[in-house]
């Protein structure tokens, strides 16, 4: 059997950009922030009704977290879920020039 050469392809650190999905940098920051609300109710060991009566936000917003289900949750809604858990959320911009997907071959 001949070994042929695969392409190695370095993504960007964001799925949903490597995939070309629409919003990706929006997908990108609720998956960040759900995990940090998962960890939370983790830590904490909540059910989402426990989040619920803690917070006061939806048990059935922490179930759509705990599901990966975000089309109905914005960023502010998840940022709020955070900082009712006791936790909360700094943001860092940075702003970079779009750049070509860099490609090698692997022997």
């Amino acid at each position: 059997m001949k070994k042929e050469p695969l392409e190695l392809i370095r993504g960007s650190g964001n799925i949903y950009r490597d995939f070309d999905v629409p919003d990706a940098d929006v997908r990108q920051l609720k998956a960040i922030l759900a995990a940090e609300i998962i960890k939370a109710l983790d830590k904490k060991e909540l059910t989402v009704r426990k989040a619920q009566s803690l917070t006061g936000i939806d048990a059935g917003d922490f179930s759509r977290v705990r599901n990966a289900d975000f089309r109905r949750i914005s960023v502010e809604r998840l940022m709020a879920m955070i900082n009712g858990l006791g936790s909360r959320v700094e943001v860092a911009v940075t702003v970079r020039r779009a750049e070509a997907r860099h490609a090698a071959a692997v022997a």
